[in-house]
């Protein structure tokens, strides 16, 4: 039977589910698919039977709709790139591999045949809207961004589009970080310059994928006394919390971010019902396919006893 481990955002604070994530494992020999975001940690595994109440689950996954921002893009490629991943590792078992094939197909009917995706906003798009309700110039602004991925590549997009023309990337690897900060008019510093990047930044936006937290309060100077707004985008947390106590210091969290985001949600839940209509009649294919699949080694099994 087709098993899953859970933690995601519904039942679990941040603080939980920073706690909680390591203990989705299992023994790495064991084929299996990890789906690991900002808001979730899935963990599928075994062969047989798919049980109806955890296909439901992953198809509302695929679809946006267990997201905390509802309709929101990523999560598609997410569940795709850690599908490939799987599929790279080891030969995943045939129920396993449909299960995910008709989530993804899932994912792409329910943002081709409803809007729940227009306007979709994403944790990037929030946060320059965020800083423009701060009323923030950001071409008066220093913006220091720790992480080079997709995440932060969206932002560099907005923030450009939006004006601001000081942007300094940081990276533990620099070449990546120059890469991107060519792209975007801006400058790639190592991460060994953390303290100078901390030292002149009015902005500082944190999105990478270390284990633990990579800013401090004694990473600041003690004599800074300019405002700054930090944005941590990253699962587990970049920034300690404490910083956020700090004089001066306006500190926003991926909670922060997805309450902001979840005010304007009107246009994508007029489309929940359509999505949700399209995930049963997903859901009453896999069923039929599995049907037919058991129906077939019933048969197999009994012409070999004959």
């Amino acid at each position: 039977m087709i098993q899953s481990k859970q933690i995601n955002r519904s039942e679990y604070s941040l603080d939980e589910r920073e706690r909680l994530s390591s203990e989705v494992r299992i023994d790495d020999a064991v084929p299996h698919v990890l789906l690991a975001t900002c808001n979730r940690t899935e963990l599928y595994w075994g062969e047989g039977e798919i049980p109806e109440e955890l296909a439901y689950h992953l198809f509302r996954v695929a679809a946006g709709l267990e997201s905390s921002l509802i309709g929101e893009r990523a999560i598609q490629g997410q569940i795709k790139q850690a599908y490939t991943l799987a599929l790279e590792r080891y030969k995943l078992p045939s129920t396993l591999n449909r299960l995910f094939q008709c989530a993804m197909h899932v994912g792409k009917r329910v943002r081709t045949e409803t809007q729940i995706a227009a306007g979709a906003v994403s944790h990037s798009q929030v946060t320059a809207d965020m800083l423009r309700k701060h009323g923030i110039d950001l071409k008066n602004k220093i913006v220091g961004i720790i992480g080079v991925n997709k995440l932060t590549e969206d932002i560099l997009k907005y923030l450009t589009a939006r004006g601001a023309v000081n942007i300094y990337l940081s990276n533990r690897n620099i070449d990546k970080a120059r890469e991107l900060a060519v792209r975007y008019g801006g400058t790639a510093m190592g991460l060994d310059k953390k303290h100078d990047l901390l030292r002149f930044s009015d902005v500082l936006i944190c999105a990478t994928s270390a284990p633990h937290t990579i800013v401090h309060i004694d990473d600041f100077a003690e004599d800074r006394s300019e405002q700054m707004i930090l944005f941590d985008l990253a699962f587990p947390r970049d920034i300690d919390p404490a910083v956020g106590n700090m004089p001066g210091m306006t500190l926003y969290n991926l909670e922060d971010i997805e309450s902001f985001a979840r005010r304007n949600l009107s246009l994508r839940r007029g489309e929940i019902a359509k999505a949700e209509a399209i995930i049963e009649e997903e859901m009453e294919k896999l069923m039929k396919w599995q049907e037919v699949k058991t129906q077939k080694l019933r048969n197999l099994q009994t012409q070999k006893l004959k």
